[in-house]
């Protein structure tokens, strides 16, 4: 029973989408007793971003549950333009994996489910992505958030090398326009 269209809401800085929704049931003496679990995404779109899971026995708490462990589970990622990632990523959880590969302008947000609600949430405008592996939405999330922590800006990669951003930015383009040529 999961929803993936969930409508997303803006709680103060943060917009939070719900990724899915699962009944459970515990089987005792008098029958089953129902609980739900849910996952939900948070960020600001602007580049934080964060996920939590939340168990109760009503919707609405373990929606609640989630979405307060997700505001406090929030990353920065580095966002090139403020619309698309640096560079290409992957990430692994369990038996997941994601491939995050950065787009021109005008892409779009190509992702499945999961990793859509992230991107949305990030802020991001244009990334391609592929899910190899396990579709589970709890591992995907988690692997996506390897890839997304994977991630670093031209700046950080600068400072660790001890070199001008100018300078790593520049093999970047020579990079990007040999490519085009081929």
């Amino acid at each position: 029973m999961a929803r993936m269209d969930a409508p997303a809401r803006d709680n103060g800085e943060f917009v939070d989408k719900l990724v899915s929704i699962n009944r459970v049931a515990k089987v005792v003496k008098g029958g089953r007793r129902f609980g739900f679990a849910a996952l939900v995404v948070v960020g600001d779109q602007k580049g934080r971003v964060g996920f939590g899971a939340g168990k109760a026995r009503e919707v609405p708490e373990s929606i609640r549950k989630a979405t307060d462990q997700a505001k406090r589970n929030v990353i920065r990622v580095p966002l090139r333009e403020g619309r698309t990632l640096h560079h290409d990523s992957v990430g692994r959880f369990g038996t997941g994996r994601v491939v995050l590969r950065a787009a021109p302008p005008g892409t779009g947000i190509i992702a499945g489910g999961p990793m859509r609600a992230i991107f949305e949430t990030l802020g991001v405008q244009d990334v391609v992505t592929k899910s190899i592996g396990s579709s589970n939405p709890h591992n995907m999330i988690r692997a996506t958030f390897d890839a997304l922590g994977n991630l670093m800006s031209p700046r950080s990669v600068a400072t660790k090398r001890g070199k001008k951003v100018n300078e790593i930015i520049s093999r970047r383009e020579a990079t990007d326009r040999k490519e085009e040529s081929s």
